[in-house]
């Protein structure tokens, strides 16, 4: 027991170094220098990228641009939107989502740069159809001798993408919101329920996959947006302050220059989780898009993070703001936010935040079976990457009934990895970028 004690310890103080400022300094420092390098790219040429998404395309791929941007979103727009933002404000005060505002946008370079090399650099696998993903960038842009690397990137991404904690929260949502008696028989149920119907979307494919994901993206945005828009319309003189505090705290000053920068890296951190930019998740999906040219997709690529970490997380932080009910500590951000919800909409705000959970939480259940699956394919064969689902599912319903507290640390150092292997690729191809920048004219 000692010895499970001293690695659960030594797992969980590993990740929290790896995770805490190597990985903020890779990924928000990182993204900042790609926002330079591009010359400002999602300011300059974010008409362009919404004009992107009417182009139809004919080249070789399984989904349009359109259904990747949307499958991605669907996988970005989750828990992190509700749960990590409460968390943020109630840590680091309003002032948090300014940050997060600007991490969007250093985001959105990331994301130009992932969705061009994922169609810059498509490579094929053991049964000859067309793929695209980092392993492939990797071993495409960087070269074969770089296949160590692209293994390192998919062993990990078997971990980082299981949805575990996406099942766990929801299983507890439930359970907290009706009053029910917890028990594992109880969790049991829910769990198998989750997992009967993410089977029944994940095992179609990709397609079916993206067909669901991209009907889901913009309805369950739209039906949070309707939510938030009631509470703003019954509390509309509310909302000036509620943009007041977003901006004066995120410069405040009074409690020191280290507090300052605390609000804004606890802002910045969380974004990062939510848009998941150089992580790698991005071209997975958007290397499946049937789109031929490489500047087009990163111009859709990088409206994924004003859209989630962006909009998504403003709609979460104006009710939680608004209730004014977050000042407590030692509890979880989902609870603060049904707190919220319920406190601006008595009697039924709770249960109308839980639907949008529930739609949030299957939606990044779908769209991550397909990264697992892609990688798995690529380590073992695609012949073989059925296998992954069903690992997948088991491990779903799992998580509905034990304690995740090891195993969300495990799948964060995974993603950390997997950021870190990404990144590195993206540094080292970022000139080919810029070079194909110049050829379409958009440098």
């Amino acid at each position: 027991m000692n010895i499970l004690n001293i690695l659960k310890d030594t797992i969980s103080a590993v990740t929290d170094f790896v995770c805490g400022y190597p990985l903020f300094i890779l990924l928000i420092g990182g993204g900042l220098c790609l926002f330079v390098y591009s010359r400002a790219i999602p300011l300059r040429c974010l008409g362009k990228a919404l004009k992107s998404l009417t182009v139809k395309y004919s080249g070789e791929g399984q989904i349009s641009s359109l259904q990747a941007l949307l499958t991605t979103i669907s996988s970005t727009v989750g828990m992190g939107n509700i749960a990590g933002v409460a968390i943020a404000i109630a840590m680091g005060g309003p002032g948090t989502i300014f940050w997060m505002w600007v991490s969007a946008i250093v985001g959105m370079s990331t994301k130009f740069f992932e969705g061009t090399l994922a169609i810059m650099y498509k490579g094929k696998d053991n049964l000859g159809e067309i793929q695209g993903g980092p392993m492939y960038i990797m071993t495409e842009g960087l070269g074969p001798h770089w296949k160590p690397l692209a293994v390192f990137f998919s062993s990990f991404a078997l971990i980082g993408c299981l949805c575990t904690m996406q099942a766990n929260q929801l299983t507890e949502s439930v359970i907290a919101v009706f009053s029910l008696q917890e028990s594992y028989g109880l969790k049991l149920m829910i769990g198998l329920l989750i997992g009967a119907i993410v089977s029944v979307v994940i095992l179609g494919g990709i397609r079916r996959i993206s067909q669901i994901a991209s009907r889901m993206a913009p309805l369950m945005v739209a039906l949070y947006f309707l939510l938030v828009l009631v509470i703003i319309v019954m509390n509309i003189s509310r909302l000036p302050h509620v943009f007041g505090l977003i901006v004066s705290e995120a410069f405040n000053l009074k409690a020191g220059f280290g507090a300052f920068v605390g609000i804004a890296i606890i802002g910045a951190r969380r974004a990062m989780y939510v848009n998941e930019a150089g992580v790698g998740t991005a071209s997975l999906m958007h290397g499946a898009s049937r789109n031929s040219e490489p500047t087009r997709e990163g111009l859709v690529a990088m409206l994924g993070p004003a859209i989630d970490s962006g909009f998504v997380c403003t709609l979460t932080a104006i009710p939680i703001i608004m209730a004014d009910v977050y000042h407590v500590e030692g509890v979880k951000g989902l609870t603060i936010a049904m707190n919220s919800y319920e406190t601006m909409l008595p009697g039924v705000g709770q249960y109308l935040l839980l639907v949008i959970v529930t739609i949030f939480a299957f939606s990044t259940m779908f769209s991550y079976s397909y990264y697992g699956t892609k990688c798995f394919g690529y380590l073992f064969g695609m012949q073989h990457a059925r296998y992954y689902n069903y690992f997948y599912l088991f491990m779903l319903v799992m998580a509905c009934i034990i304690s995740l507290d090891t195993a969300i640390s495990i799948m964060d150092l995974a993603f950390a990895l997997m950021a870190f292997s990404t990144m590195f690729t993206i540094f080292r191809l970022a000139p080919r970028v810029k070079a194909e920048m110049k050829r379409t004219g958009i440098d």
